[in-house]
C-alpha cells in the first residue's frame, strides 16, 4: 500500500466537513454521545466496518466519548486505507457526534 503525502490527506480532509484531523502518521476523530450505551453502539458499528475492511482503529472509550486512530501500521503511515474507513465511519450516526 502506498503512503500518502500529508498534504494530499489533509487536502481530503479538508473537502469534508467530518471531524476527522490529521495528528502525524494517523487520523483522529472525538465522537460524543449521550451515554455509555450509544459509544458502545457507536464501536460495534467501527469494529463491523473494520472487519469488512479489514483495516481497524485504535479505539480509546471514555465513557460517552469515543476517540478513534487511523493509521495502516504496516506501510508506516497513511494510506487511502485510512481514509476510506474514516469516510465509512462517517455514514454511522447511531447517537454519537
Amino acid at each position: 500500500m502506498t503512503l500518502l503525502p500529508p498534504d494530499e490527506v489533509d487536502a481530503a480532509l479538508a473537502r469534508r466537513s467530518s471531524g476527522w484531523t490529521r495528528d502525524g502518521d494517523e487520523l483522529v476523530t472525538v465522537r460524543t454521545g449521550p451515554d455509555f450505551a450509544a459509544a458502545m453502539t457507536f464501536v460495534v458499528a467501527v469494529a463491523a466496518l473494520a472487519e469488512e475492511a479489514d483495516h481497524h482503529p485504535d479505539i480509546d472509550i471514555r465513557w460517552n466519548t469515543v476517540t478513534l486512530r487511523l493509521t495502516t501500521h504496516s506501510a508506516g503511515g497513511l494510506t487511502g486505507k485510512d481514509l476510506d474507513l474514516a469516510a465509512a465511519v462517517d455514514g454511522i450516526r447511531p447517537g454519537v457526534d
